[in-house]
């Protein structure tokens, strides 16, 4: 297990094949799913899918999403990480690096977006020499969006992405 990053209470180890049933746990609940575009995920093929495009990241960019991990039980709870954004346009942006994170339902409110978000914002600049690092979330998505504001991002302007109302967050390397 190649592990990222080490906060207090979570490890961030790069994504494997055998976390396609944690990820389906996670993106089948429709509440998960509500901010992020999408439906829930119908099948475990798609996850499967979603995990080698983000280790195609990893050998293309050096960067991807990171399975988050619980230190004291070695439990899957979600992902986070950064995310090369080449071919897509967002917010007129493209070619940028998103800070992304996703969570299982039950371990939402204890903390855990805010201090990975943080350790890997702090792991963009200091480790990867990133000079910019972006997000966005959606506008009725108030908890992200204070995540975000916690870690310090610069809240930019509201846009349209895939018919919701999001907002773009930004911050260069300090």
């Amino acid at each position: 297990m190649k592990v990222i990053l080490e906060t207090s209470r979570l490890l961030l180890r790069e994504v494997d094949q055998s976390d396609v049933e944690d990820f389906y746990k996670m993106d089948s609940d429709p509440d998960v799913a509500r901010y992020v575009g999408g439906k829930p995920v119908q099948s475990h093929a798609k996850c499967l899918e979603a995990i080698q495009f983000i280790q195609n990241q990893y050998l293309t960019y050096g960067i991807g999403r990171w399975s988050v991990i619980l230190k004291d039980t070695g439990e899957f709870i979600g992902w986070s990480g950064l995310k090369r954004m080449d071919g897509q346009w967002v917010n007129g942006h493209t070619g940028y690096v998103d800070l992304g994170y996703r969570f299982q339902q039950q371990h939402w409110g204890k903390g855990y977006a805010t201090e990975i978000a943080q350790a890997t914002l702090n792991y963009g600049f200091s480790d990867l020499g990133l000079d910019n690092i972006c997000a966005f979330a959606d506008l009725k998505n108030t908890a992200s969006l204070h995540v975000l504001i916690k870690i310090g991002l610069q809240r930019g302007n509201d846009f349209e992405f895939e018919g919701n109302v999001c907002v773009w967050f930004e911050q260069a390397k300090f």
